[in-house]
């Protein structure tokens, strides 16, 4: 029995109703399996902790959580307690940052049972791999002057490390699926960062001639998510681009709620951290109607990483099987809460033992 030790951050808002449903379902499956077992130690860090020690975690927080295989998270932000550049400076991206936690991946694709607002989605399955650690999500810059004199001025940071790394690591993605890689670029209007980084796919892309890419500007890329999803299999943009594109991926296949994320630590030197797309969502939280397929999703992306794709393969089944027979929360259409949306993947994830 191999035995992985995973750290908990419920988080916000509704991560604190999905996260425990998504752990029922990551138990059961593996139970299936027979051959893995979890052990949760769950840590209290969010928004009411800052209210109470003035800080998201701990001085020694990072420290802590180095000693886990995983890190699972559900959401972070009360927008209403503390400030969203507080709460995810001081939590999410400081985890993301200190663990190295270098590429972010998030899928986006048309489930079963699930009717994507497109008119013609024609049964998309994409991938969105995201520089996660620099780009335009840089701290160098500040506010200057007071008054119709005052400047912000923000600098994007792009390394040709963080970059390379990022391209290489969704050309490997692509040959695990369907061998194309895209690019998101907008080198006709941001006129340093943005050629650097089509340098670079230029130079990458070299490397593996067997694998056809494109190079698309991100206004247009959007619009072709939107017109032609299922073109796309795998791309690569940088750390806004990702973010932007991804909530997208999100909307075109019916909900937020159920885009899932992993933020990947790639040399496996420290724990990466899986979580959804969604957010805390506050407007809904504590009314059990949050939808846990977004979790669920992440905590399938985990076992992949950590080398059971199988099992995570019949948790996407049993969900997909669920959303089939009718199930949904109210984001998608239906009329289910957190707990029946959960039991309904649980029996059909039972079933496929």
């Amino acid at each position: 029995m191999k035995r992985y030790d995973i750290a908990v951050i419920p988080g916000d808002g509704i991560g604190q109703e999905v996260v425990p449903a998504a752990i029922e379902v990551l138990e059961a499956a593996a139970e299936i399996h027979g051959g893995l077992a979890f052990d949760w130690t769950h840590f209290p860090w969010n928004c009411e902790y800052y209210l109470k020690h003035g800080r998201m975690m701990p001085e020694d927080g990072i420290a802590t959580l180095r000693g886990f295989d995983q890190i699972f998270l559900g959401a972070v932000g009360m927008p209403g307690l503390v400030a969203d550049h507080i709460s995810l400076w001081g939590l999410l991206i400081k985890i993301r940052r200190e663990m190295q936690q270098s590429i972010n991946v998030r899928p986006a694709k048309l489930l079963r049972g699930l009717q994507s607002p497109l008119r013609e989605p024609k049964d998309f399955d994409l991938i969105v791999v995201r520089e996660n650690s620099e780009g335009e999500y840089s701290e160098i810059g500040g506010r200057i002057h007071s008054g119709e004199d005052q400047m912000a001025i923000q600098n994007a940071v792009f390394t040709r490390k963080a970059t390379e790394r990022a391209m290489r690591y969704a050309f490997e993605l692509a040959q695990t699926r369907r061998n194309h890689v895209t690019s998101a670029t907008k080198s006709n209007g941001i006129s340093h960062s943005m050629p650097f980084w089509d340098d670079v796919f230029q130079a990458v892309k070299a490397d593996y001639p067997a694998t056809a890419s494109s190079s698309i500007h991100i206004d247009a890329l959007a619009a072709f998510f939107v017109m032609k999803p299922h073109q796309f299999d795998v791309i690569v943009a940088s750390n806004l681009f990702g973010d932007i594109l991804t909530d997208l991926g999100g909307a075109i296949m019916g909900s937020i709620g159920i885009a899932p994320a992993a933020n990947l630590n790639v040399e496996r030197q420290y724990p990466s951290m899986f979580e959804p797309v969604h957010g805390s969502a506050p407007d809904i939280a504590g009314r059990g109607i949050s939808n846990p397929v977004g979790q669920i999703w992440t905590g399938k992306m985990m076992l992949d990483f950590m080398g059971y794709p199988e099992i995570g393969g019949l948790i996407l089944n049993a969900t997909e099987a669920a959303l089939s027979d009718g199930v949904k929360t109210a984001d998608l259409g239906g009329q289910a809460t957190t707990r029946e949306m959960t039991d309904a993947i649980l029996r059909h994830l039972r079933k496929q033992s």
